[in-house]
């Protein structure tokens, strides 16, 4: 496969690993609506966060909606999008491959952006997820009014990348309006209802579709199309006999019909019109009624998300936005009922995302708010990057929870996250049959001067039984090579066996 150079290329294709956890610490103060809620505002830079997510939320999130900077040497207010072209490839080269990471096996993520970086975006994209996972290129009609100047194009579309993450993701159908109907009526009173004609031919080559069709007059026969039809012999003759397909008057060509009783949805198109989906104008719109200050000069309109969430999530799905900008798509999420995580840096995660977030909590009336019929509820936590778990020296920094450093050991080692209402237990669990153990800050609550840190035959004595292979994290081990065998324990001394990887 081809692939795209740019100058720090084999730097950024490690920059991920390289990257710190970082915790996440909870801002109750900022924190709204249901106590219990899982959603999630981050402040914060997402390539730290995105890491941070990790072992929480590795493999788990279906959806990925993101619009980062578009690289257009346009002086944003809040982000630098006047990046140099190689930049702005190594600005996003290890998010993609994070934002991969956090995807479920079915998930997928929507990408949107302008000419100046589609393309190679895509090429970087088709490395990062793979070729075949690409879905397709969605042109976006954002704006309806002629701009710019005399003698040059006035650009009136922006792009949206899909990929999936794998091959068990299953595309939605949208929802049908009676826009959608207009082809469709029941000149001969059929039955079973109005119907359309639908194409006969093969798009494909397939030879032993290719038969001729005797037609009732017994005069010529209909030839088949040079591909071939698109059903079998038997197919033909079935439909034929329920009335599906029937002759033209001239005995020519021949009729198949589809009903719109059989139509529950339509397929995604990749032509979506600004009326359809809304327009930046819109979006503009939407935003200004929770802040007066300026903000991004490109949001993105309440209804052009709720088409990407229709299409590649259901209900309680989790979606996360990684360039939240001004809450968009957590409020689409939060107004459609999925889950969602939302980081945004610096302070306009308080002075644009938490009024507006709020504001949905609370039931605002905007955007998509009557389509989905929302009337408020729900609540969000709001969180703010904390100091990295390993010191310069690679060492567990002073402070850190059982819970932070159980979370880091489930994920190094499974490379799935930790459920986050797991027990504080010093036994982690267990995984394609190995148990987990985690021995640090006394968790088995031993009065020594080791604090139960250190696997001694008093403190084995003490761990949940577990039959079969065991993997024990702690300060130091004191049995022997034989017991340790004898037992299926594999030790692993922290910090030194645990990687920041």
């Amino acid at each position: 496969m081809p692939l795209l150079t740019w100058r720090d290329r084999e730097k950024d294709q490690t920059r991920s690993s390289r990257v710190p956890y970082r915790l996440l610490e909870p801002v109750p103060k900022h924190h709204y609506g249901d106590e219990e809620a899982t959603n999630l505002l981050i402040q914060g830079d997402n390539l730290d966060a995105l890491k941070a997510l990790q072992p929480y939320y590795g493999g788990e999130v279906k959806c990925i909606f993101i619009d980062p900077p578009y690289n257009t040497k346009s002086a944003f207010e809040h982000y630098d999008d006047n990046l140099e072209h190689s930049q702005w490839l190594s600005m996003m080269y290890p998010r993609l491959e994070l934002l991969r990471d956090l995807l479920s096996s079915d998930g997928s993520i929507w990408i949107t952006i302008d000419d100046n970086e589609a393309h190679y975006l895509k090429v970087i994209c088709d490395e990062v997820f793979g070729r075949r996972n690409f879905l397709g290129n969605i042109v976006w009609n954002h704006s309806v009014q002629s701009k710019g100047y005399s003698g040059k194009l006035s650009g009136h579309h922006n792009h949206v990348l899909g990929y999936r993450r794998s091959g068990e993701f299953e595309l939605q159908d949208l929802a049908r309006t009676e826009d959608h109907n207009v082809n469709y009526s029941n000149p001969d009173l059929d039955p079973r209802g109005p119907w359309r004609s639908g194409d006969v031919r093969n798009s494909l080559v397939r030879r032993n579709l290719m038969y001729d069709i005797e037609v009732p007059s017994g005069g010529s026969p209909i030839k088949h199309p040079p591909k071939g039809w698109r059903f079998s012999r038997e197919t033909f003759e079935r439909e034929l006999a329920e009335g599906k397909i029937m002759f033209s008057a001239d005995e020519k060509r021949i009729i198949r019909k589809i009903y719109l009783a059989d139509q529950t949805g339509r397929v995604p198109e990749t032509l979506w019109f600004a009326n359809d989906v809304g327009t930046t104008r819109e979006a503009n719109k939407e935003v200004r009624a929770f802040v007066e200050e300026d903000f991004f000069e490109t949001p993105k309109p309440e209804r052009l998300i709720q088409r990407i969430l229709q299409m590649a999530t259901k209900q309680d799905n989790l979606v996360l936005d990684s360039f939240l900008g001004s809450g968009t798509t957590a409020a689409v999420a939060h107004k459609m009922g999925r889950r969602w995580i939302g980081i945004e840096m610096g302070q306009h995660a308080k002075t644009l995302c938490l009024p507006r977030l709020k504001a949905v909590v609370d039931g605002e009336q905007g955007g998509i708010s009557e389509s989905e019929g929302w009337e408020g509820g729900g609540g969000f936590r709001f969180m703010k990057l904390g100091p990295p778990i390993f010191d310069d020296a690679g060492h567990i920094r002073d402070g850190i929870k059982f819970e932070h450093l159980a979370a880091h050991v489930w994920f190094a080692e499974t490379r799935t996250p930790r459920p986050s209402k797991a027990a504080k237990n010093v036994f982690l669990g267990e995984h394609d049959g190995v148990g987990y153990y985690l021995l640090y800050n006394g968790i088995l609550g031993e009065k020594s001067a080791t604090g139960g840190n250190v696997l001694s035959k008093t403190i084995l004595r003490q761990l949940p039984k577990f039959d079969g292979p065991k993997v024990i994290y702690g300060e130091a081990c004191l049995l022997p090579d034989e017991l340790l065998e004898e037992h299926e324990i594999a030790f692993r001394q922290t910090p030194y066996d645990l990687k920041a990887r």
